[in-house]
């Protein structure tokens, strides 16, 4: 880990959703230390800034990539950037999720939004080493089905149940309809072993967490990751402060038990 950015070049680019891209990076020199699914980089575009980018594929499962959503100047400049183009990455930072303490278990991934990203390395290892698990269920969520991401890619994922659905369809839609938390009873897992991997925007994983609790899945087996103002990524400045915790370095992936009474905590 390096707190100078390392240089590694765009040599793929893909859509996802209208204002979403994923990019699949190779280093110009030295690598990074391997990434685990679930930490994150500081991505620098040169001449903008840098921002946090969680792995949405890593070397060991698809090459290192970077999936990043359009919503201000850096993350602009990396929507914006093509093949050949060469970026700034440091890391990796922070925890992941921690898919081998899960033998035996089944697992339930839940997914709202571009919360899809992080979770994509860790469905492919859990598919690449099915064996290990009991069964796979992944729920996905969106809000439109223009913002569903990974379509492809998701229905060809061998689970026990893959459910897809989206707050507003349009026209075309004959899928699903209504919050992720919906699919949850169509999930083929046991509570008591079951664990759960949660990422996308607050609101939902509140929910959807509280939801896996009341069902009996434990709380230290409920995975959320967490999102804040993490600037430094290193644990020094403090933007990202969450109670005792810096998300930078303590997260961003904590388990329910230790994420619930900071999240219903006013202010903090």
């Amino acid at each position: 880990m390096t707190a100078v950015p390392v240089p590694y070049r765009v040599v793929a680019r893909w859509p996802e959703t209208p204002d979403t891209v994923t990019l699949r990076l190779e280093p110009v020199g030295e690598p990074l230390p391997v990434f685990v699914p679930g930490q994150f980089a500081m991505v620098w575009v040169f001449g903008r800034g840098e921002i946090p980018v969680s792995a949405s594929s890593i070397p060991t499962n698809g090459g290192l990539a970077h999936t990043v959503r359009s919503v201000g100047a850096v993350s602009d400049g990396l929507y914006a950037a093509r093949v050949g183009d060469v970026l700034g990455l440091r890391g990796p930072y922070g925890t992941g999720w921690e898919l081998d303490k899960a033998v035996g278990q089944d697992l339930l991934v839940v997914a709202g939004g571009i919360g899809l990203a992080p979770l994509r390395p860790l469905i492919r290892d859990a598919v690449a080493d099915a064996g290990r698990y009991g069964h796979l269920n992944v729920l996905i969520g969106a809000r439109t089905p223009a913002d569903l991401m990974a379509k492809n890619e998701s229905g060809q994922w061998p689970t026990a149940f893959t459910g897809v659905t989206v707050d507003r369809p349009d026209d075309h839609w004959a899928g699903r309809i209504g919050v992720v938390t919906k699919l949850l009873n169509q999930a083929h897992c046991t509570p008591a072993n079951t664990t759960a991997f949660v990422c996308g925007p607050e609101p939902m994983i509140r929910a959807t967490a509280r939801d896996l609790a009341h069902r009996g899945v434990p709380p230290d087996r409920i995975r959320v990751s967490l999102e804040r103002n993490m600037r430094c990524a290193t644990g020094h400045c403090g933007h990202c402060q969450l109670g005792p915790l810096l998300l930078c370095r303590d997260g961003p992936v904590v388990d329910w038990q230790c994420a619930e009474p900071l999240l219903y905590a006013r202010e903090l």
